[in-house]
């Protein structure tokens, strides 16, 4: 068994080409002995965003604060806020904007690809 509080995983700014405004606390990952998923809490702060990207993961969400939207490929945008349970599938593509006034904070797991961590992704091909 693994317990751990948030306040004890630091949060890391993510500070790739697209992404502003976001931090992630790596909660559980494979360095915790994670077989199958990962664990990360994610923040966005006012008016900050991920990339639009894609990858081979899916990713499940779950919005605990804030307001925001959700860009696809398909050129909508839906918009999501605390409460919303959200499943992204594999190499689609996908942005989140944070269009409220406060932290738009959510918990996002993924699967544990062989020889990946639950820190980063797989690129589509």
């Amino acid at each position: 068994m693994i317990l751990k509080h948030a306040s004890d995983v630091h949060a890391i700014p993510i500070t790739k080409p697209g992404f502003s405004g976001f931090t992630a606390q790596f909660l559980l990952t494979s360095d915790d002995g994670c077989p199958r998923y990962a664990m990360r809490l994610m923040e966005i702060a006012p008016g900050g965003c991920t990339s639009f990207h894609n990858h081979r993961e899916e990713h499940e969400m779950y919005f605990l604060e804030g307001e925001g939207v959700l860009r696809t490929e398909a050129g909508g945008e839906d918009k999501v806020r605390a409460g919303d349970a959200l499943l992204l599938m594999p190499c689609e593509f996908h942005q989140v904007r944070n269009t409220g006034t406060g932290t738009l904070k959510m918990i996002c797991t993924v699967p544990l690809f062989p020889g990946m961590d639950g820190r980063g992704t797989t690129p589509c091909k």
